[in-house]
């Protein structure tokens, strides 16, 4: 795994915006530390990190929490995607402490490697996404790692919020509908950076039964959409169900004896690395 930064050695220019979104129990406030904690060996730039939360408690006090963004509306029904994100182009979010470049981080995410060219990459005003991966010639965009400057592009949400579930029921995933609203306007981080832990460590079936996941090369962030989480990857598991990692033989003889052939390929070893980060 890349080095860490020196706190002592950070620079002293303008503090830069790191934000987070934690609602529901699916993440907890751990989560939200251990980001915290990454950025701060990660990034040579003073900083603050805001999650927007609609429950705070177990926060370090390091850790600016607000109140979640709403949306002005129901959220959609039948739907992948994660649309309450979209709050975060309210032009009301802006404020005199809220305000300029931000970088969104998805809770579900591990920083192996030094994140400051995700500020330094681009103009200030500009909207950075990560390349679709599972559709790399869509022009898609990503929003797992995005950034953005608080305050712009207000008619995303307007958009959203005339008509909430027809938008879902068109582009089912917010990432999809950010894409088209921002249009030729949208640059992408450069490739390798930002990579998919499923697609770019893990390996395919059955490479993943012969070694454990890995880091990319030149990789600086690694998310996990979709699954296994990086709580339960860390222990060999898909699922926070999923039985305790007991080895390769142990997980193909319960795949057959349930007769389970879509778990043959939800397979992981412990993945010692994600723990490193956590330190």
């Amino acid at each position: 795994m890349g080095s860490t930064e020196n706190p002592g050695n950070r620079s002293a220019q303008e503090s830069k915006t790191i934000l987070c979104m934690k609602w529901g129990a699916k993440y907890s406030a751990i989560d939200v530390n251990r980001l915290y904690e990454m950025i701060r060996r990660h990034l040579s730039y003073q900083f603050q990190l805001i999650c927007f939360t609609d429950d705070a408690v177990g926060l370090i006090p390091e850790i600016k929490a607000l109140p979640l963004p709403q949306l002005s509306g129901d959220e959609p029904k039948r739907t992948r995607g994660k649309w309450r994100k979209l709050a975060l182009w309210n032009a009301e979010l802006q404020d005199d402490t809220l305000q300029g470049p931000a970088l969104f981080i998805d809770l579900d995410s591990v920083i192996v490697r030094n994140i400051d060219s995700y500020f330094d990459f681009g103009s200030p005003k500009d909207v950075i996404l990560e390349h679709n991966w599972a559709r790399p010639l869509s022009g898609m965009g990503q929003t797992s790692v995005f950034r953005f400057y608080i305050g712009s592009h207000p008619e995303i949400l307007q958009r959203f919020c005339a008509d909430p579930q027809g938008t879902a029921d068109i582009f089912r995933y917010e990432q999809h509908f950010v894409t088209h609203c921002i249009g030729k306007d949208l640059k992408f981080w450069p490739r390798g950076w930002t990579r998919h832990f499923r697609l770019h460590c893990l390996g395919p079936f059955p490479l993943r039964y012969i070694r454990s996941a890995r880091i990319p090369a030149k990789s600086k962030i690694i998310t996990f959409p979709g699954g296994p989480n990086p709580s339960d990857a860390v222990e060999g598991r898909w699922w926070p169900e999923s039985p305790a990692y007991k080895g390769r033989r142990a997980h193909l003889q319960r795949c057959l004896k349930e007769r389970n052939w879509k778990a043959l390929r939800r397979f992981v070893m412990p993945v010692d690395w994600i723990k490193e980060a956590w330190q």
